[in-house]
């Protein structure tokens, strides 16, 4: 459009010879147009390469100030190295209707209609629209519209839209000529976002969006995949296979509580395999003496020696209900979270409770307390910490020679019971087998001394749901084994996600991401 006006403006302007008359047709041009016109050298605005090529082939070139908001245009004289130009905030009616008159002034300096026709078709040619005679029976009009070109009045008439989506008009220009007019278009209105172009961006957002979409789905995708292929291998019986999922999103929480599930099942089938081969052991020593102290009775008379073998069959009744109760507290805390009473328990008064039923019983060894501190109370469940206790002080009573010491007590968040004895202790590299079910060291701890090798090992998964551990130094004081058993003082949580037990040995397979091709 600015190509259009500027450049028939520019045409009126060299058809005046002297300066005087470009000045006052420029007066009448800037009065109908509704903007100044004024003419300035080529060199006094500094344009690149690609304007001064737009210039020289009588094209304009439109800078935009961003701060004004003004259009400047310049368009060149022709044979001059003068330039017109003009600043616009932007394109009114006036602007058309000016064109049209610069067009008619244009028209008028060639004779003829054919001279006219050929000066309009050529024009048609550098104009960014069509221009064409036509008469006012060809043209589709209103009544009101006719009306007023015969009073040689410019008509602006609005049209359908283009092919590209924008909206178009024509301007009716009237001539000298009766029923005859000039026809200006289709003009396109300008549209900030053309059809083209919004389909454009919207074609380039969605390829954006598929895109990232696909950057946040493939890592992803390949880490399901991860997932379900250690699943697979966990379905084929293969209870090893491990996930290693890096990161701390939703996957990498799933492959971690995978990893936990499925050593929490490989422990609990192999711990199952263990103690059914183990029980399957211990059952047959009292089975074994209840049989024959029974073939004793049928075989003898002898009332004395029958009232001793029943005795016998008593206590090995009693060796397999305690067998059983030890297998059956075991089993209930190897199988998965049991239900713990979390209590305030006063560890000062469990000891001392521990140490008078254990004196009660007569044994030749003394047991006494070493606490020391002023707080005692630690979050446990009372049973099962009485069970810790006991079980030390008793597994203490089989090995040790004089002395028993029992000690509490809360150090640094930490609360802690720890039983030493002046045995002879355990050697470093037999200390975790001490707490594998059934588990036999050297002579100078089997089976003789009593037990059924499940008391250190039920004091081993309680420290695990207490958060805590049970670990076997060498006692400072006495000289034998020191078992200590650490919990938090206050539990920070009450489930426990993941099942890792210290003697877990058993082979791992990890799956990692360079073991599938995808």
């Amino acid at each position: 459009m600015a190509t259009s006006a500027l450049y028939l403006v520019a045409e009126g302007v060299a058809r005046n010879e002297n300066d005087a008359d470009k000045l006052y047709w420029l007066e009448d041009a800037s009065s109908l147009f509704g903007a100044p016109f004024s003419i300035i050298p080529l060199d006094k605005a500094q344009f690149n390469q690609k304007e001064l090529e737009r210039l020289n082939s009588s094209y304009s070139v439109v800078r935009y100030n961003k701060d004004s908001k003004l259009g400047t245009i310049y368009h060149r004289i022709f044979d001059t190295n003068q330039l017109v130009t003009t600043e616009l905030a932007e394109v009114s009616e006036q602007q058309v209707r000016a064109m049209s008159i610069f067009l008619l002034d244009d028209l008028s300096h060639y004779q003829g209609f054919e001279s006219k026709k050929q000066r309009l078709e050529f024009l048609s040619k550098k104009f960014p629209f069509p221009m064409s005679y036509q008469n006012h029976a060809n043209i589709e009009m209103d009544d009101d519209q006719l009306i007023r070109l015969r009073r040689n009045e410019v008509v602006i008439q609005l049209g359908n839209t283009s092919n590209s989506g924008n909206h178009t008009f024509n301007v009716l220009v009237p001539t000298e000529m009766n029923d005859v007019a000039i026809i200006l278009g289709p003009i396109q209105r300008f549209n900030w976002l053309p059809l083209q172009l919004f389909l454009g961006v919207l074609a380039a957002s969605l390829l954006l969006i598929s895109l990232g979409v696909y950057i946040l789905i493939y890592p992803l995708d390949r880490r399901l995949k991860l997932v379900e292929r250690g699943m697979q291998d966990v379905n084929d019986g293969k209870l090893g296979t491990r996930l290693h999922v890096s990161g701390k999103d939703e996957i990498s929480r799933v492959a971690s509580t995978f990893n936990s599930m499925t050593a929490h099942i490989q422990r609990l089938i192999e711990s199952q395999r263990e103690l059914t081969r183990a029980v399957s052991h211990e059952l047959r020593t009292p089975v074994a003496r209840i049989r024959f102290a029974v073939e004793m009775i049928a075989d003898t008379d002898d009332v004395e020696s029958r009232q001793t073998q029943k005795e016998y069959i008593d206590e090995d009744i009693d060796e397999l209900n305690n067998l059983i109760d030890e297998i059956l507290t075991y089993a209930k805390l190897e199988e998965g979270s049991p239900k713990l009473d979390w209590e305030m328990v006063d560890l000062k008064q469990l000891v001392n409770q521990v140490i008078r039923e254990t004196n009660a019983l007569g044994k030749p060894i003394k047991v006494v307390s070493a606490l020391h501190g002023v707080r005692f109370k630690s979050e446990a469940d009372h049973r099962y910490i009485h069970r810790v206790v006991q079980n030390l002080v008793s597994n203490a009573l089989r090995y040790a020679d004089k002395n028993i010491i029992v000690s509490a007590g809360i150090k640094k968040g930490k609360a802690f019971v720890s039983v030493e004895d002046d045995g002879y202790g355990i050697a470093e590299e037999d200390r975790d087998k001490v707490f594998i079910p059934f588990t036999r060291l050297d002579d100078s701890r089997t089976r003789s001394t009593g037990g059924y090798g499940l008391g250190l090992s039920i004091v081993s998964r309680i420290a695990f749901w207490f958060n805590g551990e049970i670990k076997v130094d060498d006692s400072p004081i006495l000289g034998g084994a020191r078992f200590t058993m650490t919990w938090p003082e206050k539990q920070l949580t009450k489930t426990i996600a993941a099942d890792e037990m210290a003697q877990e040995h058993s082979e791992q397979k990890v799956i990692t991401d360079t073991n599938i091709g995808l």
